[in-house]
């Protein structure tokens, strides 16, 4: 088997409610714990039913909702692991402080670059036709605002690449940026 060190990065995923984010960061868990890498997984729905269950989704919930991950991968990241966060983050204000919080060389920013018709018949958690129906208020993409990221370290197109290849160039990416080195 290869093995490979982390000197600890995290890896934040952002992009729309179904661009493909927890499935993504699934696959690169997996990979990297094959190449005997410390690695996780932050859940951004997960996080929201215990550590974050006590927020909602005004402007001021999610900033502060995204300011915890942000440190929780920070924590990860500073013991040598991967954090893998999947989280939205409509905001290019979010992803900075995040990039902040963890310091900006064991940042990597990904975009998931799934255009909108796509996330919206994906639909894993029925949350688009909720929203649809008035049932989830300023739900991103409907009634509140996904502004994509400007510069991303790295872009993931899910109708170009399987969710391996997306996997793997996250590894490579990773590797390149001597955030993994091979033993």
């Amino acid at each position: 088997m290869d093995t490979a060190t982390s000197t600890g990065a995290v890896v934040w995923l952002t992009g729309m409610s179904g661009a493909g984010k927890s499935t993504i960061a699934r696959a690169l868990v997996e990979r990297l714990q094959a190449l005997a890498i410390r690695a996780t997984v932050l859940d951004g729905d997960v996080l929201r039913t215990g550590l974050n269950s006590d927020l909602g989704f005004s402007e001021a919930d999610r900033t502060e909702n995204l300011r915890r991950v942000a440190h929780v991968a920070a924590l990860f990241c500073q013991e040598g692991f991967v954090a893998i966060t999947a989280t939205i983050s409509p905001e290019p204000e979010h992803r900075d402080n995040a990039r902040h919080i963890v310091g900006k060389g064991r940042f990597v920013e990904v975009f998931i670059d799934t255009p909108f018709d796509i996330c919206e018949q994906r639909d894993p958690k029925g949350l688009y036709k909720r929203a649809r129906r008035g049932e989830i208020a300023s739900f991103t993409g409907i009634g509140s605002p996904y502004h994509a990221p400007a510069s991303p370290d790295i872009v993931l197109r899910t109708l170009e690449s399987s969710i391996d290849e997306c996997a793997q160039q996250l590894v490579e990416h990773l590797t390149r940026e001597h955030l993994l080195q091979r033993g």
